[in-house]
């Protein structure tokens, strides 16, 4: 179980972490939940089903990383689907946002309730939602990480590129953390294919 998720009883799955794995997926969750923002939470005396009908934002946002995390619906090639991505971004972008910071706080809460042993690992077992929400978490983890390190098809690729960065390069640490979330992401997917 070192190192990659295994399936269990009713759907969840299970990892084993040590104390420094822990603390660099709660800190990574805890980034992005500063990059995706606060919600937007009702003002006291404010109606909470204004809320659910408040309107999004009708721009992409300027940070590439959350540009990545929340794409453009239908391109910008022409003025009437730039009209359209802006329209359905409006309705859609607070949920998406809400359950981006949902995955990442069940990441969060989950770590936070590990005990490691004495040898500082621990087992992280997940239930079949909290699996979903850890897959949906590190799916954004690796994008945003992505987006920074500028990682395109072919630096993964066939002539490997992200795995042959010297030490002395200073985005080794997070390459490192990308390739490592990406494992952890494959071998969780796995768990949950039938």
């Amino acid at each position: 179980m070192a190192g990659h998720f295994e399936a269990t009883p009713g759907g969840g799955a299970a990892v084993a972490l040590d104390e420094v794995e822990i603390a660099i997926l709660r800190s990574l969750a805890v980034q992005l939940l500063e990059l995706i923002g606060p919600g937007d939470e009702p003002a006291e005396g404010e109606d909470p089903l204004a809320a659910l009908f408040a309107e999004g934002p009708s721009e992409p946002p300027s940070d590439p990383a959350l540009a990545r995390l929340f794409p453009e619906a239908y391109g910008d090639d022409d003025t009437e689907l730039r009209a359209a991505s802006a329209e359905f971004r409006r309705f859609t972008e607070n949920d998406l946002r809400t359950r981006k910071r949902e995955d990442a706080l069940v990441v969060v809460r989950t770590l936070d309730a590990l005990t490691p042993a004495g040898d500082g690992a621990a087992v992280l077992g997940l239930t079949a939602d909290e699996c979903r929400s850890w897959l949906g978490s590190l799916n954004d983890l690796r994008l945003t990480i992505g987006t920074r390190l500028e990682v395109s098809d072919e630096d993964g690729g066939e002539d490997g590129s992200l795995y042959r960065l010297p030490d002395s390069d200073p985005r080794k640490p997070m390459v490192m953390a990308y390739l490592w979330l990406g494992a952890l992401q494959e071998t969780l997917v796995e768990t949950l294919m039938p």
